[in-house]
């Protein structure tokens, strides 16, 4: 029996069934596609097939005729080891065929939901979900909403892996180009339906047919396997310019590992009064820096916030820094002479009206004058409006595409590449790098979301990197895999999968060969801030080979992450916090970086251990283990880095071997190496 089977009803056209190593998968009768029609006035078609009057299946294909609109709709499949579909819309109508849905497989519920699954999401690095009520619908729409799972933005990669207990099933748009698409997941019939969504890219009156397959494979075991089928695709199919982390020319720094600290220097959270604070000038947070380095035995990235000479969060116009150039460049050549690294928060390209947080900073006038709402993302109906930030600006978005956009945004990030940053998070508040939904008519790009947006970034992208170079580049959220080559390190947002699931290495997996991130200040934090759990997320991110962050506030006390200015509650308690930073460093220094730093994620032994309950910010129980492990491949080598972030001794089990592991420090196990293929 093949490992995956599908049937297809000949008078439906509907997928009836789905059997992975013979176990059924589907809860209903399926839908073989699903498209959204927009028209020149903005309304909006929903079509499915089974809108068709007449359905005729063929070899290598089921064609759908009879539909409300005038087109017809023709689904293509193969069968093999994999299936592979596309999607052939033949549209007659004056409509814009805006996105594409083939095939629409509706599968059994979720653990917690009354079945046995869990859905291995590659959202914001990665989520195990095993409830469809953690997962919010967000249907992706204009203006667009930061969270809304999309790819490339928030979304990272291009599949889905759908678990049940000993198989699974794999789900992946192997699309070269990498265009714009909604991956995910939505309550559907009792179960729930995969979704990947194609943004076609088309005028109105055009037909589009899919250039790239849908695949549904089958797999055995965890969501490494399914995973591993991903990253042997996206290593066939690397996007231009991406090479290993060890041929791309970075700076040395970028494999020393350097601990990110981060601070406000004016106020002490987003809305606060934007006074400045006791670490202005620049210059005052260097006693502080230097316990935390002579602490940790750690070189410095010092990632600084609320900096911007404008306004805080206040995109795209940063420049001059706040107290002028020559106290920033001060601060500069102290941190440089004490071989620290500089880097500062910048906030995508948002065009800000009117600062919430700096009355006098405003550019209404401006926007006015030189008519620049000719180059911001605009809705179906011509409206302008946007959701990024409010509580800090009112303002709109960018379009990369619209004339003359390029030339706005080198305007105010053009001193920025000139100065004497190491680091830039270039792109806080374009998750994964990604830009929003546009739907002008006037900018020269498709009338609707599209491939254009994925190809508009990637030269913006590339050019600013070229104009900044020996700086690095990041966004909110790791990178998106066509914008790997670019923003080569970021503020990987992981904690916002507390809420969602269970966070899982996903990206690190798929990509830390090529690059890795940071972190990140944690904001948003999906756990409870009632209890000190920072020890335990800088082990997930460390045992991932991302960089360690620290966030403090401007006394000196460690936030417990970016936003939560609560200080009724508990600190982290900093003492431990600097101990374990140091051990973790050390641990790098004695034979990990070299598989922490840019080896190859492979799957782990499982390690029995101790758990320990934490609780989510909804009061429901986390439990962590004791000992969060990962595995490596480098040069042959294979190794299991083990990593305690409790306050006692614990044990680690690993097959019929039992480690001691000290508190708040790390073990490397070696591993049998590499089996050399015969030549």
């Amino acid at each position: 029996m093949p490992d995956l089977q599908y049937t297809i009803d000949p008078v439906s056209g509907e997928l009836t069934s789905l059997l992975v190593h013979g176990q059924e998968l589907l809860a209903c009768p399926s839908v073989l596609f699903r498209i959204g029609l927009r028209g020149k006035d903005g309304e909006k078609a929903l079509l499915t097939a089974r809108d068709a009057v007449r359905v005729s299946v063929q070899d290598d294909r089921v064609v759908f005729d009879g539909l409300p609109r005038p087109l017809s709709v023709s689904v293509f499949f193969t069968s093999g080891e994999a299936a592979e579909w596309r999607i052939r819309v033949d549209n007659r109508s004056d409509f814009m065929v805006e996105w594409a849905e083939a095939p629409c497989p509706v599968l059994k519920p979720l653990k917690k939901n009354g079945g046995t699954a869990r859905i291995v999401y590659p959202w914001n690095e990665g989520a195990l979900v095993d409830d469809i009520r953690r997962h919010p619908e967000i249907e992706p729409a204009y203006p667009s909403i930061a969270l809304a799972d999309i790819f490339p933005n928030m979304v990272s990669s291009q599949f889905l892996l759908y678990l049940t207990e000993r198989h699974g099933l794999y789900f992946a748009a192997h699309d070269p180009a990498r265009g714009v698409k909604q991956v995910s997941f939505a309550a559907e019939a009792g179960g729930v339906r995969l979704i990947l969504r194609t943004y076609c890219g088309t005028g109105f009156g055009d037909s589009y047919e899919q250039p790239f397959p849908c695949v549904l494979e089958a797999f055995e075991g965890d969501w490494q396997k399914g995973a591993e089928t991903y990253r042997d695709w996206f290593k066939a199919h690397l996007p231009a310019g991406l090479k290993p982390a060890a041929e791309s020319g970075l700076p040395a720094w970028y494999f020393d590992t350097p601990l990110v600290v981060s601070y406000p220097v004016r106020g002490v959270h987003d809305q606060d009064v934007m006074v400045p604070n006791a670490l202005f000038p620049y210059v005052n947070a260097l006693p502080m820096l230097k316990r935390i380095a002579d602490r940790t035995r750690s070189r410095l990235l010092v990632l600084l916030m609320h900096w911007e000479g404008t306004a805080p969060w206040a995109p795209p116009y940063v420049w001059p820094p706040y107290g002028g150039e020559t106290c920033f460049k001060a601060f500069a050549d102290q941190l440089h002479e004490r071989g620290y690294l500089l880097g500062v928060y910048c906030s995508g390209f948002g065009y800000t009206m009117k600062s919430h947080l700096v009355d006098d900073y405003s550019r209404e006038e401006e926007f006015e004058q030189k008519h620049l709402r000719d180059q911001m993302c605009t809705g179906p109906q011509n409206e302008l409006t946007s959701t990024v930030c409010t509580a800090q600006r009112f303002g709109y978005d960018i379009c990369v595409e619209a004339p003359g956009s390029a030339e706005l945004l080198d305007e105010a990030y053009g001193p920025l590449f000139k100065s004497p940053v190491d680091y830039a998070q270039i792109l806080d508040q374009n998750h994964g790098g990604g830009q929003y939904f546009c739907y002008s008519s006037a900018h020269g790009h498709a009338p609707g979301p599209g491939p254009w947006m994925t190809a508009s970034m990637q030269r913006l992208l590339k050019d600013w990197n070229e104009k900044g170079e020996g700086k690095l580049f990041g966004c909110e959220s790791a990178a998106a895999e066509p914008f790997l080559p670019f923003l080569r390190f970021s503020d990987n947002r992981y904690e916002l999968n507390f809420a969602l699931g269970e966070p899982v290495p996903l990206y690190a997996f798929l990509y830390h060969e090529y690059l890795r991130n940071f972190m990140g200040n944690q904001v948003s934090l999906g756990l409870s801030n009632e209890e000190d759990t920072l020890r335990y997320r800088m082990a997930y991110s460390f045992a991932a080979g991302d960089c360690l962050t620290l966030v403090f506030a401007p006394d000196g006390r460690l936030f417990m992450s970016w936003g939560d200015h609560d200080f009724s509650k508990p600190a982290p308690d900093l003492e431990k916090t600097l101990d374990f930073a140091a051990n973790l460093q050390a641990f790098l220094n004695e034979g990990a970086s070299e598989y922490l730093t840019d080896g190859r994620m492979i799957p782990p032994f499982p390690v029995q251990c101790e758990s320990i309950v934490f609780h989510r910010a909804d009061g429901t129980e986390f439990p962590v283990p004791a000992i969060i492990s990962s595995a490596w491949e480098k040069n042959g080598k294979r190794a299991q880095v083990l990593v305690n972030h409790t306050d006692e001794e614990q044990q680690a089990k690993i097959g019929i071997r039992t480690l001691r592991i000290p508190p708040r420090s790390a073990v490397l196990l070696p591993l049998m190496p590499v089996e050399k293929k015969p030549s």
